[in-house]
């Protein structure tokens, strides 16, 4: 079908046989085939009526369910479109062609055109016998195209893989017909080569489907919710007003005073709900939803023809036997196999532009996705309207996220400024920047490294105060307290959610297995059964009853699959191919890391020959800061390396349900991108300086390349540059340049393309475009793992270590502003509207979240243990300091060395570098002088201060794990109101239905007693006897 005409091509139900052995014809000719064909058309034309000829090109058939059990396939409807503008009619593609109908749900697929100035417009019918007539034609000419079509046109070429597609999806779309759906085909489209078939959920396919999920309604009964009174009232008026400037404008984030009472949706309870507005009662998001649900369970059982022709059909024919029995296609499996290309709900609507109908897409992009609004809170609850529970709440936790980073942002500032006003007042930093001293430090390297001088670090010490001072073990503890308080109030607030959104009660089902896991056990079955046979083949054949061999013939018809799972023995090589992959993975990143560290070593030494001054009084700062560039492209490029292979090994377990595949691929995805980004941050914290040796007896790599000491300092000021710069390098060029980039590249590549087609195609396609077509060149949406992996990741550099970066909090905060904004863009967008996924909580990412705040005591316990110099601070002040002050405090850290003791082929080519010859060179280490009876041995000092270290890591460790079990325990996971209100609910519930039942028992009463009444009359109906003689109703009786 070209373009210019609109043909909507409308499926068959299965009820009509005699229609599937010949093609039903659109047009006004006799149908080819010869004359069983054209009376199979005749009554398929009977039971479908086709419109005037001046009006054929749309045909619909609309198949509807019976209110209770069971489907009956309707007449099929008209669709008159006669109107100046059919577009407008539908709403350019929101509805079907008869304006009423709302379009809920779009398959799309790929279809082969015939080229040329015609309309060819092709119904297959088919049955398991084989293929029968396919070709139709009609007979008017297109508007302003060429004459017509000429009556002896070749017809292409048979495409059997093509025309295997097209029988599946007809049948898998006849299948959606008899489960009471509603579809409309359209292939003449703006798109070359792709088709479209709306889906749409009549009522009581909607009620039947919205009982089967269990779907809370709200009922007619409204409720007060409790609110507070006295001092917290009062309290609570002054902050909604003075947060109402922040607060979008949206109807439903409006705080309500009362709500109506849900109920899961019953048939059999209509008079609960209120149903004055059936269109609406059913909002877009859960038609979508119960469409879906409908999609994955409709399966498509028939395979009409295998890949080739001949000998290849006969081998296959065993396998395509089986595949009736056993196969099974569910649109997971379609899409999967290429028979639909796409499936998705439609957007509400344009979210800008002039003229465009108010809806809620154009709602959330003025009020939530643009950044003119990055200061007002989220409209959550619209979210979830339009998206679902699952996105709603991870919106929900990202903005309760930035909202708690506020408070650790102003701590980080307040312990950033103290360093930088007591910078001046550091005795240890003040000691190493004196010229005075004249302290002569041993060659940082061999041969080409000369002596310096300890004053030549004098920056980095003051630098190294700002983030290393007695605030910082204040910082840390609070930061573990802030963790443990943010998983708390996250609790609460989902609670808050799932009473608002009613959640409370639901409970996640079974998932339906997914295609590969079904293709599995599929060929898991045949390969069983061929081995069964094999074995019956080699056995003799004994006489049995000809009635149980028909029995057993008739079970084995039954789904194999059913009978069949896959166990750990055929997962066994996938796991064993995850678990060297993982181990192979983790071993690059340590190889990398590795190769960083030569380089820096490499570099140091070949930067020290250089001539200028400048570069080798630089050296240090050159080399950490093109190292950790290094890195940062590295991580950035192995985090994109590491999602694929995640993924990939995912898939080679054959997980069974989306859930579990999701799950598995997190925990692979987590466990990659943590050992990726940590490593080098790791290395620096826990490992830079330890293994380095002594002058005289240091520790090489290689037998050639010695290893890195730390500055005098330290080594925390070069761990907080590495931090920082691998923190925000991530958030800038992989969270928000490429969510920015990527997609507006790949739309502007789409633009060229479409452009360069033809000037005319692009602006018919600009003019004359559909709702699905529009979202059809959308992004998919590829779930919501990425967005939460990279604040996972996020999270970890804010509480890990920000012992050595007080301001990741803060840097934090600004990326989560804008995060929130972009995420909410592309949604808008972007990306195709995702189906609603029902969710009460955010899953497996709560507990690496709860995981992670656990690791980030122990290693900033470490980290101010063994990285800062806090405790050799305090050991020297209470236990070496002899006026109670840190003045002596860098000469008791260094060691001394008799340059007469260097090895061979290691001291300085220029030993007069500074001027003068040196007779001893300071190192920083605890070991005894070249004067003891013990040079260079490891001195009581180091032990000293090294069981100062431990003791400091347990206490920490168990005192800060303490407080926040402590705050965990204190702070109850259901809110008080919360609970008050759902027990309410409850309350309410149960006197509802016990007036009900007392209604109806009054009313059945009513109904006996009328009864009883009806019927006294006539049990007391008997003769009346004769009066007395003296009566004076007798004749003659007395007066």
């Amino acid at each position: 079908m070209l373009e210019g005409d609109i043909g909507l091509e409308g499926l068959p139900p299965k009820e009509a046989p005699a229609a599937e052995a010949a093609g039903a014809v659109d047009g006004e000719g006799a149908p080819p085939g010869g004359p069983g064909a054209q009376a199979a058309a005749m009554r398929v034309n009977e039971k479908y009526s086709t419109l005037p000829a001046a009006d054929r090109s749309v045909h619909i058939i609309n198949i509807c369910a019976i209110e209770d059990i069971g489907y009956l396939p309707s007449e099929g409807t008209l669709l008159n479109s006669l109107s100046v503008d059919p577009d407008a009619e539908c709403k350019y593609g929101l509805y079907f062609r008869d304006g009423k109908r709302k379009v809920d749900y779009v398959l799309v697929y790929h279809h082969k055109r015939a080229s040329g100035s015609r309309t060819l417009a092709r119904r297959v019918q088919h049955s398991d016998a084989g293929l029968a007539a396919r070709s139709a034609r009609q007979d008017q000419p297109l508007p302003g195209k060429a004459g017509p079509v000429g009556a002896g046109e070749p017809e292409p070429p048979l495409d059997y893989h093509e025309d295997d597609k097209r029988f599946r999806r007809e049948e898998y779309e006849g299948n959606l017909m008899e489960a009471g759906l509603e579809l409309e085909r359209d292939e003449d489209t703006k798109i070359h080569g792709v088709g479209f078939v709306k889906i749409h959920a009549p009522w009581n396919v909607l009620c039947r489907e919205a009982e089967f999920l269990k779907l809370k309604m709200p009922t007619k009964k409204l409720y007060h919710i409790n609110e507070a009174r006295g001092l917290l009232k009062k309290i609570n008026s002054v902050l909604q007003k003075m947060t109402d400037p922040i607060q979008p404008k949206v109807a439903e984030h409006r705080p309500q005073t009362t709500k109506r009472l849900s109920y899961p949706f019953s048939r059999e309870k209509k008079h609960l709900f209120d149903l004055s507005d059936k269109d609406s009662f059913f909002d877009s998001k859960t038609r979508s939803t119960i469409v879906y649900e409908i999609l994955k369970r409709t399966t498509c059982t028939k395979a009409k023809y295998s890949m080739g022709q001949g000998e290849g059909r006969k081998k296959d024919s065993a396998l395509l036997s089986k595949r009736r029995k056993c196969g099974k296609y569910g649109i997971t499996s379609l899409l999967a196999n290429g028979v639909y290309s796409a499936a998705y709900p439609l957007h509400d609507g344009d979210y800008e532009g002039e003229n465009v109908e108010f809806n809620d897409r154009k709602l959330l992009y003025e009020e939530w996705a643009s950044y003119g609004v990055f200061y007002k809170y989220q409209p959550i609850d619209l979210v979830r309207k339009y998206f679902g529970e699952k996105i709603g709440l991870y919106f929900a936790w990202l903005g309760v996220y930035t909202q708690m980073l506020i408070p650790a942002s102003m701590v980080g500032i307040i312990v950033f400024l103290y360093g930088w006003a007591t910078v001046d007042e550091n005795i240890p930093s003040m000691e190493m920047c004196d010229q005075r001293h004249n302290i002569t430090m041993c060659p940082l390297c061999d041969k080409t490294c000369s002596y310096w001088k300890m004053s030549s670090a004098c920056a980095t010490a003051r630098a190294s105060h700002l983030f290393d001072n007695p605030a910082t073990v204040f910082f840390s503890i609070f930061m573990a307290l802030w963790a443990a308080t943010f998983m708390e109030h996250w609790k609460r607030k989902q609670m808050r959610l799932n009473y608002r959104w009613d959640l409370t009660g639901f409970e996640e089902e079974e998932d339906h297995p997914r295609a590969e896991y079904e293709a599995r056990v599929l060929e898991k079955s045949l390969r069983k059964e061929s081995k069964s046979k094999e074995k019956r083949r080699h056995l003799p054949e004994e006489p049995a009853n000809k009635w149980r061999q028909r029995v057993k013939t008739a079970m084995a018809g039954v789904k194999l699959t059913d009978k069949v799972k896959l166990t750990w023995k055929d997962r066994f090589p996938a796991y064993f191919t995850n678990l060297v992959s993982i181990i192979f993975m983790i071993a690059v990143t340590f190889a990398i890391v590795l190769g960083v560290i030569i380089y820096r070593i490499s570099t140091a030494a070949a930067l020290a020959m250089n001539s200028s001054p400048s570069v080798r009084s630089n050296i240090r700062v050159t080399v950490t800061a093109t190292a950790v560039i290094i890195n940062l492209v590295v991580i950035i490029l192995l985090d994109e390396v590491y999602g694929c292979i995640a993924r990939w090994l995912t898939k080679i377990e054959v997980p069974k349900t989306e859930k579990s595949f999701e799950e598995r691929l997190i925990f692979k995805a987590f466990l990659l991108k943590f050992v990726n980004s940590y490593t080098p941050i790791f290395y620096v914290a826990f490992f830079k300086g330890r293994f380095v040796g002594r002058p005289g007896d240091y520790v090489y790599i290689f037998r050639s390349f010695r290893m890195e000491e730390c500055a005098p300092g330290g080594c925390l000021m070069e761990l907080c540059i590495q931090l920082s710069i691998i923190m925000l390098g991530k958030q800038l060029i992989q969270n928000n340049l490429f969510e920015i980039g990527i997609p507006k590249m790949k739309k502007f590549i789409r633009y060229l393309r479409l452009k360069h087609q033809s000037p005319s195609d692009h602006d018919e396609y600009v003019k004359k475009k559909q709702r699905y077509e529009v979202d059809y060149t959308l992004e998919p949406f590829a779930g919501l793992t990425p967005e939460y992996m990279e604040m996972i990741i996020q999270f970890g550099f804010v509480t890990l270590f920000v012992a050595s970066f007080p301001l990741a909090p803060l840097f934090a905060l600004l990326n989560n502003i804008i995060e929130i904004r972009l995420d909410a863009k592309k949604f808008i967008t972007e990306l195709r509207r995702p189906v609603a996924v029902r969710a009460k909580d955010i899953g497996i990412w709560y507990d690496i979240l709860r995981g992670i705040g656990k690791l980030a005591v122990i290693i900033n316990a470490f980290v101010i243990s063994f990285t800062s110099d806090f405790i050799p601070r305090l050991v020297y002040l209470y236990m070496y300091s002899e006026n109670g002050t840190m003045h002596g405090f860098v000469n008791h850290t260094l060691s001394s060395f008799n340059v007469s003791d260097f090895q061979n082929g290691t001291a300085p080519n220029d030993p007069l570098d500074l001027g003068y010859e040196v007779q001893i060179c300071r190192y920083k280490d605890y070991r005894e002088p070249p004067w003891s009876e013990h040079k260079y041995d490891v001195s009581k000092d180091f032990w000293a201060v090294l069981a100062a270290r431990l003791a400091f890591v347990i206490v920490f460790q168990n005192l800060v794990m303490f407080m926040s079990d402590f705050v965990d325990w204190v702070i109850p996971d259901i809110p008080k109101d919360i609970s008050q209100q759902m027990h309410k609910e409850k309350v309410l519930m149960v006197e509802l239905f016990m007036r009900e039942e007392q209604g109806k028992q009054q009313l059945l009463d009513t109904w006996m007693e009328k009864d009883r009444k009806k019927a006294e009359p006539f049990n007391n109906h008997s003769p009346t006897p004769p009066a007395p003689p003296d009566s004076p109703d007798f004749p003659g009786g007395a007066p």
